[in-house]
């Protein structure tokens, strides 16, 4: 269900090639949260830094609520960019395709989830 893997760069620089491998693969993103800062305006310290990347193609996204509306919320997609607490980075997901299956029977969700999830792998291995 989940996807991870490491990578050698910082975090700020592997978030700014989760940006651009987005744009790349005709996705957007949508917002970030900086998990770090907004814990922190909340009084709350996270030791490790992690951003959050809300992500969407418009179009595989109209598919999916034409199918199934109540899919609406699985949507958007996430890829986030974490710190270990001994300091390596991280790039991961949920994958899309597990998500769907678990929650709508419909082989059309599945196909739809399925090229969303390999176009996610490809902007994760991309950025990592």
């Amino acid at each position: 269900m989940k996807y991870i893997v490491d990578t050698e760069k910082k975090i700020d620089q592997a978030a700014l090639d989760i940006e651009e491998a987005v744009k790349d693969n005709s996705f957007g993103v949508l917002h970030t949260y900086d998990l770090k800062e907004t814990l922190k305006s909340k009084g709350i310290d996270l030791p490790q830094e992690c951003r959050i990347f809300e992500i969407c193609n418009p179009k595989q996204a109209a598919a999916v609520l034409a199918e199934d509306m109540d899919m609406n919320m699985a949507l958007p997609c996430r890829i986030s960019v974490w710190e270990n607490e001994g300091g390596s980075v991280k790039i991961g997901m949920l994958s899309p395709k597990d998500m769907l299956i678990s929650l709508s029977p419909s082989p059309v969700l599945a196909k739809i989830a399925g090229e969303v999830e390999d176009t996610m792998k490809t902007i994760i291995q991309a950025a990592k």
